[in-house]
């Protein structure tokens, strides 16, 4: 059994390690960097966006920002269409666009929304569109709404709704593997993914070391933490007896010294990560390196599965979540199998650090902010059920997206545990969990 779980291992890190390889033949470098840019510093905040009267952008438009403190500046669209404005830093700004720079027969689409207000709080850069009416399609009349415009907000929102699912459900698989062979709560997880965040931050922006290579750097030291939190806390708790109470509590203890060791060490300022392309996806400019991320995380996801349904060591594990007495009773080594759990969930949470990272930027608190999203994951698809993760985890990142629709940004979090508590009320196992008897 010792010499399978060995062989098992080094299949899994040399599939982890080749695609890893291909993944970097495929993607072309420009879509995660623009060539000849130099690299952004964190502490450089700024708003701009991109001006277009249907597939036609328009040069030379102003658009000016107000801020806090007498702050004022115009930015203007260049050939690409494209405007950036450098502001001091984080808070609101007053975004207007110049309707009187418009070319002639151009308007927006909505006359009342020539001025918003934007935010600057998790990441340093934001965009500000004004939607124009579309001139320049024949079918379409100067003046009238596209037919698709209702839609582009809805679109976007979803997009990267499943975009935010995705990513989550990595991290949240990793959690529940942990819960469902060790019945841990673990509170520091959240840790681990804002470990792989700065970590990549850190290879990539500050040692100039290629992104994919970074990213596979920032795996294996993640799993390696994963390793060494079970060997040098969790089994000698376990040893010793400790209550699954008293281990959830050493875990929040865990989870705020290593948030804070994270401050000291970087700052409470957010570290700009993505930077490149913008790719049009389905009419929504999307970053590239977004669109990259998901597709790589749906691959992830699929080889988790097959890992954990086609492999004796998948199954061995399937078996320990299940029953660990009568695992340990038909010769699996239940210890052995917890390691590995962690190994994976470190592995699975580390890439998972860096694309959330590349998708909200890093910050020493960021994964603090999304654990509550990775229990209700966990919780709304079943508990210590990796495919239940998923599926929570999907449905979370699309709600707390689409919900921005009809709720203020802050509070998009919170709607995600109300439907947690909604679903759970009509199905307390959750999606994929299995009803149980207690008492």
């Amino acid at each position: 059994m010792s010499q399978l779980l060995i062989t098992a291992t080094k299949k899994f890190a040399v599939a982890l390690g080749l695609f890893t390889f291909l993944f970097g033949l495929l993607v072309p470098a420009s879509a995660f960097a623009v060539e000849g840019e130099p690299v952004p510093d964190s502490n450089v905040f700024s708003i701009g966006g991109i001006i277009k009267d249907g597939d036609v952008v328009l040069e030379g438009i102003e658009i000016s920002v107000l801020g806090a403190d007498g702050f004022e500046a115009v930015g203007t669209t260049g050939a690409d269409g494209r405007w950036s404005v450098p502001v001091p830093g984080k808070g609101e700004y007053q975004v207007t666009l110049r309707v009187e720079t418009l070319p002639t027969g151009a308007s927006l689409r909505d006359p009342d929304r020539s001025q918003k207000t934007v935010k600057i709080d998790v990441v340093n850069t934001v965009n500000v569109l004004f939607p124009l009416n579309d001139t320049t399609t024949p079918a379409v009349k100067p003046g009238d709404k596209p037919a698709t415009a209702e839609t582009n907000v809805f679109l976007g929102r979803l997009i990267a709704g499943v975009n935010l699912g995705i990513l989550l459900a990595m991290a949240a698989i990793g959690l529940s593997l942990i819960y469902g062979t060790t019945a841990l709560n673990n509170f520091a997880h959240g840790e681990m993914v804002t470990l792989g965040a700065l970590l990549a931050f850190t290879f990539n922006k500050i040692l100039g070391i290629d992104l994919l290579l970074s990213a596979l750097l920032t795996t294996i030291l993640v799993a390696a933490s994963g390793w060494f939190q079970d060997a040098a806390i969790w089994r000698p708790l376990r040893k010793r007896r400790v209550g699954l109470t008293q281990m959830m509590i050493v875990s929040i203890g865990l989870s705020l010294v290593v948030r804070y060791i994270f401050q000291i060490i970087y700052g409470g300022d957010t570290k700009v990560l993505s930077q490149g392309e913008i790719w049009d996806v389905f009419g929504v400019p999307t970053q590239a390196v977004n669109v990259i991320s998901a597709g790589v995380g749906v691959v992830i996801l699929l080889l988790v599965a097959a890992f954990l349904t086609k492999t004796r060591l998948g199954k061995a594990t399937r078996a320990v979540a299940d029953n660990a007495s009568l695992a340990a009773a038909t010769g699996i080594d239940v210890e052995r199998i917890i390691r590995i759990v962690w190994v994976i969930a470190g592995a699975l949470t580390g890439i998972s650090g860096v694309m959330l990272g590349l998708f909200l930027q890093a910050s020493w608190d960021m994964g603090f902010s999304i654990l509550l999203l990775m229990f209700a994951a966990v919780t709304l698809g079943g508990l210590g059920t990796a495919f239940g993760a998923t599926v929570g985890a999907l449905v979370i990142g699309i709600f707390v997206e689409m919900s921005t629709l009809v709720i203020p940004t802050d509070l998009k979090f919170a709607g995600a545990l109300v439907v947690m508590i909604l679903v759970l009320l009509i199905r307390p196992q959750g999606i994929l969990g299995k009803a149980q008897r207690i008492g």
